[in-house]
């Protein structure tokens, strides 16, 4: 992955893929146990071929691995290189584990050759949401179903709106993360797709990175206020003491988390 060191002029995305992967291990400690959510909703079982839309750094590819069991495959896909790099190194001794650098939106594997497919946070940035679930939908077999976890709004989402709040910053904020925030339409562009019996259930889960340095660093670097600041990195420094504070004040210093709001979603192909 490129480097700002050598990349002077680094896009917003090569931006935000380099905080994911310098941040891979406290975000995977915040997110695992919305990820498992979900998972636990595909349910899969061994030998089935799972996709893995937005993998990341591999975490969630790891856990799917476990499920299926070395005659099933897991099939991680993601459109970023660097994290790619980073889930290859972690899954190098699973042969049933292999990884796509794609665009979601336009994966090109054949038609039903996948039993399921789940995502955690990688299904809410498709310039056309229905263009991709139409295009999941006709990689799963007749019998697939799909699971994901996904943002409800960000006024509901306590892990993004504190720290927005505490930096002055919400004005700024990008919506794009939330942008599934409303059930009907996502049951919509599903039903469209040609899904059916969507299930769309509200879950709300207190997650962490850790103690106070853990989640300051993080809510710094990534979600919508590590957007803000890794784009516009002259406000970090007023940023960060009124985060750190507000963080502080919540109580315990070696443990500090904040309540996420997230849609589990399921669906049959």
């Amino acid at each position: 992955m490129t480097s700002r060191a050598l990349d002077p002029h680094p896009s917003a995305r090569a931006l935000a893929a380099q905080a994911w992967a310098e941040m891979s291990e406290r975000l995977d400690l915040q997110l695992s146990p919305l990820g498992l959510r979900a998972i636990d909703a595909l349910s899969p079982r061994p030998g089935e071929v799972i996709l893995d839309i937005g993998c990341g750094a591999g975490q969630s590819v790891l856990q799917l691995a476990d499920r299926v069991g070395p005659e099933g495959r897991v099939i991680g896909v993601d459109i970023a290189p660097g994290l790619l790099a980073l889930a290859r190194r972690r899954a190098a001794a699973l042969s049933q584990v292999r990884f796509v650098e794609s665009d979601a939106q336009s994966l090109a594997l054949p038609d039903a050759s996948a039993d399921g497919l789940f995502s955690r946070f990688g299904v809410m940035a498709f310039t056309d949401p229905l263009a991709a679930f139409t295009n999941f939908r006709r990689m799963l077999t007749s019998f697939g179903r799909l699971a994901f976890v996904c943002w409800r709004a960000l006024d509901e989402n306590e892990l993004d709106l504190a720290p927005l709040r505490a930096a002055g910053l919400e004005a700024l904020a990008d919506r794009t993360p939330f942008s599934f925030a409303d059930p009907d339409a996502l049951r919509g562009a599903l039903t469209a797709a040609g899904f059916d019996r969507i299930d769309i259930q509200a879950h709300d889960e207190a997650v962490s990175s850790g103690d106070l340095d853990a989640m300051t660093g993080v809510l710094l670097r990534v979600g919508p206020l590590g957007k803000i600041l890794r784009e516009n990195p002259e406000l970090r420094a007023a940023a960060e003491p009124r985060v750190r504070a507000a963080l502080a004040a919540r109580g315990d210093p070696a443990h500090v988390s904040l309540m996420a709001a997230t849609w589990i979603v399921t669906a049959n192909a």
